[in-house]
Protein backbone atom coordinates (compact mmCIF):
# COMPACT_ATOMS: atom_id res chain seq x y z
CA UNK A 1 0.00 0.00 0.00
CA UNK A 2 2.71 2.17 1.03
CA UNK A 3 4.84 1.90 -2.59
CA UNK A 4 1.27 2.72 -4.28
CA UNK A 5 0.95 5.80 -2.29
CA UNK A 6 4.49 7.33 -3.69
CA UNK A 7 3.36 6.17 -6.63
CA UNK A 8 0.63 8.48 -6.76
CA UNK A 9 2.34 11.48 -5.01
CA UNK A 10 5.42 11.06 -7.30
CA UNK A 11 2.63 11.55 -10.32
CA UNK A 12 0.63 14.31 -8.47
CA UNK A 13 4.00 15.94 -7.55
CA UNK A 14 4.76 16.19 -11.25
CA UNK A 15 1.42 17.40 -12.06
CA UNK A 16 1.15 19.82 -10.37
CA UNK A 17 4.36 20.95 -10.83
CA UNK A 18 4.86 20.79 -14.76
CA UNK A 19 1.90 19.67 -16.76
CA UNK A 20 -0.67 21.90 -15.40
CA UNK A 21 0.79 24.86 -15.31
CA UNK A 22 -0.92 27.66 -17.50
CA UNK A 23 1.23 27.76 -19.84
CA UNK A 24 1.96 23.87 -20.93
CA UNK A 25 -2.13 23.47 -20.81
CA UNK A 26 -2.14 26.31 -23.72
CA UNK A 27 0.34 24.62 -25.55
CA UNK A 28 -1.14 21.43 -25.38
CA UNK A 29 -4.22 23.12 -26.94
CA UNK A 30 -2.12 25.08 -29.63
CA UNK A 31 -0.06 22.56 -30.90
CA UNK A 32 -2.38 20.12 -32.07
CA UNK A 33 -4.34 22.99 -33.19
CA UNK A 34 -1.62 24.23 -35.57
CA UNK A 35 -0.81 21.29 -36.64
CA UNK A 36 -4.85 20.31 -37.56
CA UNK A 37 -5.20 23.57 -39.40
CA UNK A 38 -1.44 23.16 -40.91
CA UNK A 39 -2.60 20.27 -42.85
CA UNK A 40 -6.05 21.29 -43.81
CA UNK A 41 -4.60 24.26 -45.36
CA UNK A 42 -2.03 22.54 -46.99
CA UNK A 43 -4.55 20.07 -48.26
CA UNK A 44 -7.15 22.46 -50.03
CA UNK A 45 -9.71 19.78 -50.14
CA UNK A 46 -11.07 21.01 -46.98
CA UNK A 47 -13.48 18.87 -44.67
CA UNK A 48 -13.22 15.96 -47.09
CA UNK A 49 -9.55 15.78 -45.34
CA UNK A 50 -10.51 16.05 -42.43
CA UNK A 51 -10.31 12.04 -42.23
CA UNK A 52 -6.81 11.20 -43.54
CA UNK A 53 -5.35 13.99 -41.80
CA UNK A 54 -6.73 13.66 -38.13
CA UNK A 55 -5.37 10.31 -37.19
CA UNK A 56 -1.90 12.14 -38.16
CA UNK A 57 -2.59 14.90 -36.30
CA UNK A 58 -3.24 12.69 -33.23
CA UNK A 59 -0.13 10.66 -33.77
CA UNK A 60 2.16 13.69 -33.60
CA UNK A 61 0.52 15.74 -30.77
CA UNK A 62 1.33 12.73 -28.91
CA UNK A 63 4.65 12.34 -29.51
CA UNK A 64 5.86 15.90 -29.26
CA UNK A 65 3.95 16.12 -25.97
CA UNK A 66 5.02 13.48 -24.43
CA UNK A 67 8.86 13.77 -25.73
CA UNK A 68 9.14 17.16 -24.62
CA UNK A 69 7.26 17.08 -21.09
CA UNK A 70 9.80 14.45 -20.03
CA UNK A 71 12.85 16.52 -21.56
CA UNK A 72 11.95 19.03 -19.16
CA UNK A 73 11.24 17.28 -16.48
CA UNK A 74 13.39 14.59 -16.14
CA UNK A 75 16.46 16.89 -17.42
CA UNK A 76 16.26 19.81 -14.84
CA UNK A 77 15.40 17.39 -12.10
CA UNK A 78 18.78 15.91 -12.96
CA UNK A 79 20.53 19.25 -13.64
CA UNK A 80 19.18 19.88 -9.77
CA UNK A 81 19.95 16.84 -8.33
CA UNK A 82 16.46 15.78 -7.33
CA UNK A 83 16.58 13.06 -9.51
CA UNK A 84 19.28 11.29 -7.72
CA UNK A 85 17.51 12.38 -4.33
CA UNK A 86 14.14 10.56 -6.09
CA UNK A 87 15.74 7.11 -7.07
CA UNK A 88 16.73 6.74 -3.02
CA UNK A 89 12.99 6.31 -2.66
CA UNK A 90 11.75 3.23 -0.69
CA UNK A 91 9.64 1.70 -3.70
CA UNK A 92 10.22 -0.89 -6.48
CA UNK A 93 12.58 1.19 -8.94
CA UNK A 94 10.32 0.03 -12.00
CA UNK A 95 7.28 1.66 -10.07
CA UNK A 96 9.24 4.72 -9.55
CA UNK A 97 9.77 5.41 -13.28
CA UNK A 98 6.34 4.99 -14.15
CA UNK A 99 5.21 7.11 -11.55
CA UNK A 100 7.88 9.39 -13.31
CA UNK A 101 6.85 9.34 -16.77
CA UNK A 102 2.62 8.94 -15.44
CA UNK A 103 2.23 12.32 -16.35
CA UNK A 104 4.00 12.59 -19.52
CA UNK A 105 1.28 9.55 -20.68
CA UNK A 106 -1.67 11.37 -19.41
CA UNK A 107 -0.47 14.90 -21.11
CA UNK A 108 0.30 12.81 -24.59
CA UNK A 109 -3.49 11.07 -24.11
CA UNK A 110 -5.39 14.76 -23.23
CA UNK A 111 -3.26 15.95 -26.20
CA UNK A 112 -4.90 13.52 -28.74
CA UNK A 113 -7.91 14.56 -27.85
CA UNK A 114 -7.97 18.13 -28.48
CA UNK A 115 -7.52 17.47 -32.74
CA UNK A 116 -10.72 15.07 -32.04
CA UNK A 117 -13.07 17.40 -30.42
CA UNK A 118 -11.87 20.02 -32.97
CA UNK A 119 -12.68 17.25 -35.74
CA UNK A 120 -16.10 16.51 -34.19
CA UNK A 121 -17.33 19.47 -35.63
CA UNK A 122 -16.24 18.99 -39.12
CA UNK A 123 -17.28 15.17 -39.43
CA UNK A 124 -19.47 12.60 -38.53
CA UNK A 125 -17.11 10.61 -35.84
CA UNK A 126 -19.93 7.79 -35.26
CA UNK A 127 -18.13 5.27 -37.92
CA UNK A 128 -14.56 5.73 -35.75
CA UNK A 129 -13.49 2.32 -34.22
CA UNK A 130 -13.54 3.78 -30.50
CA UNK A 131 -12.01 0.85 -28.84
CA UNK A 132 -8.66 0.21 -31.42
CA UNK A 133 -8.52 4.35 -31.69
CA UNK A 134 -8.30 4.60 -27.30
CA UNK A 135 -6.19 1.64 -27.50
CA UNK A 136 -3.95 2.83 -30.25
CA UNK A 137 -3.60 5.88 -28.17
CA UNK A 138 -3.16 4.53 -24.91
CA UNK A 139 0.02 2.94 -26.18
CA UNK A 140 1.39 5.55 -28.29
CA UNK A 141 1.75 7.64 -25.51
CA UNK A 142 3.14 4.89 -23.33
CA UNK A 143 6.11 4.51 -26.06
CA UNK A 144 6.10 8.31 -26.73
CA UNK A 145 7.14 8.86 -22.82
CA UNK A 146 9.74 5.69 -22.85
CA UNK A 147 10.93 7.37 -25.78
CA UNK A 148 10.94 10.69 -24.18
CA UNK A 149 12.36 8.94 -20.95
CA UNK A 150 15.61 7.20 -22.81
CA UNK A 151 15.93 10.57 -24.49
CA UNK A 152 16.25 12.09 -21.30
CA UNK A 153 18.80 9.83 -19.17
CA UNK A 154 21.07 10.24 -21.98
CA UNK A 155 21.40 14.16 -22.09
CA UNK A 156 22.71 16.70 -19.57
CA UNK A 157 20.80 19.90 -20.32
CA UNK A 158 17.34 20.86 -21.34
CA UNK A 159 17.89 22.00 -25.09
CA UNK A 160 20.21 18.85 -25.60
CA UNK A 161 17.47 16.59 -24.66
CA UNK A 162 14.81 18.68 -27.38
CA UNK A 163 17.90 18.34 -29.98
CA UNK A 164 18.23 14.73 -29.84
CA UNK A 165 14.08 14.56 -29.89
CA UNK A 166 14.22 16.33 -32.88
CA UNK A 167 16.90 13.48 -34.16
CA UNK A 168 14.37 10.82 -33.93
CA UNK A 169 10.88 12.97 -33.99
CA UNK A 170 11.19 14.76 -37.52
CA UNK A 171 12.28 11.15 -39.22
CA UNK A 172 9.27 9.63 -37.90
CA UNK A 173 7.01 12.62 -39.20
CA UNK A 174 7.63 11.73 -42.64
CA UNK A 175 8.49 7.50 -42.43
CA UNK A 176 5.85 6.45 -40.27
CA UNK A 177 2.39 6.82 -42.56
CA UNK A 178 0.86 9.76 -40.66
CA UNK A 179 0.28 11.64 -43.97
CA UNK A 180 1.83 10.02 -46.63
CA UNK A 181 1.53 6.16 -46.98
CA UNK A 182 4.25 3.64 -46.20
CA UNK A 183 3.88 2.04 -49.30
CA UNK A 184 4.67 4.95 -51.31
CA UNK A 185 8.28 5.54 -49.73
CA UNK A 186 11.39 4.38 -51.20
CA UNK A 187 11.95 0.64 -51.06
CA UNK A 188 14.95 1.10 -49.36
CA UNK A 189 13.65 3.58 -46.43
CA UNK A 190 10.44 1.04 -45.72
CA UNK A 191 12.37 -1.25 -43.37
CA UNK A 192 13.60 2.03 -41.70
CA UNK A 193 9.79 2.48 -41.28
CA UNK A 194 8.73 -0.12 -40.34
CA UNK A 195 11.59 -0.31 -37.43
CA UNK A 196 9.81 2.49 -36.32
CA UNK A 197 6.66 2.58 -33.27
CA UNK A 198 5.14 5.38 -34.91
CA UNK A 199 4.71 3.78 -37.49
CA UNK A 200 1.95 1.15 -36.74
CA UNK A 201 0.60 3.73 -33.75
CA UNK A 202 -0.31 5.74 -36.99
CA UNK A 203 -1.27 2.45 -39.01
CA UNK A 204 -3.89 1.54 -36.08
CA UNK A 205 -5.11 5.03 -36.37
CA UNK A 206 -5.98 5.81 -39.70
CA UNK A 207 -8.01 1.95 -39.32
CA UNK A 208 -10.11 2.85 -36.70
CA UNK A 209 -10.96 6.29 -38.47
CA UNK A 210 -11.08 5.69 -42.18
CA UNK A 211 -10.01 2.12 -42.47
CA UNK A 212 -7.11 2.82 -44.70
CA UNK A 213 -4.93 0.43 -42.34
CA UNK A 214 -2.09 -1.87 -43.89
CA UNK A 215 -1.77 -4.41 -41.14
CA UNK A 216 -4.36 -5.78 -39.00
CA UNK A 217 -4.46 -4.75 -35.62
CA UNK A 218 -3.48 -7.38 -33.74
CA UNK A 219 -0.07 -6.62 -35.47
CA UNK A 220 0.03 -3.21 -34.95
CA UNK A 221 -1.26 -3.02 -31.41
CA UNK A 222 1.17 -5.91 -30.05
CA UNK A 223 3.87 -4.23 -32.23
CA UNK A 224 3.40 -1.18 -29.84
CA UNK A 225 3.01 -3.24 -26.70
CA UNK A 226 6.42 -4.36 -27.69
CA UNK A 227 8.43 -0.94 -28.59
CA UNK A 228 6.58 0.09 -25.00
CA UNK A 229 8.12 -2.95 -23.15
CA UNK A 230 11.91 -2.67 -25.13
CA UNK A 231 12.27 0.97 -24.44
CA UNK A 232 11.38 1.13 -21.28
CA UNK A 233 13.63 -1.89 -19.96
CA UNK A 234 16.20 -0.09 -22.18
CA UNK A 235 15.71 3.26 -20.19
CA UNK A 236 15.95 1.46 -16.84
CA UNK A 237 18.97 -0.39 -18.12
CA UNK A 238 20.49 3.39 -18.33
CA UNK A 239 19.59 4.46 -15.17
CA UNK A 240 20.67 1.87 -13.38
CA UNK A 241 24.44 1.90 -15.11
CA UNK A 242 24.40 5.90 -14.45
CA UNK A 243 22.76 5.91 -10.77
CA UNK A 244 22.83 3.33 -9.40
CA UNK A 245 25.62 0.81 -10.18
Amino acid sequence: MNRWIAFWNILLKDMRTYYMKPPNISWGLLFPLAWTAMFFIRSGSGLESVPAVLPGVVAVSILFGTTSMLAVTVTFEKKNRSFERLLLAPMPFELLMLAKTGGAILFGMANAFVPVVMAAFLMDLSAVNWPVFVVAVVLLAVVSAFLGLFIAVAVSEVFEAQTFSNFFRFPMIFLCGLFFPVSGLPVLLKPLAYALPLTYGADALHGAVHGGHMLPYAVDLTALAAFCVFLFLLSLRNIRRRWIA
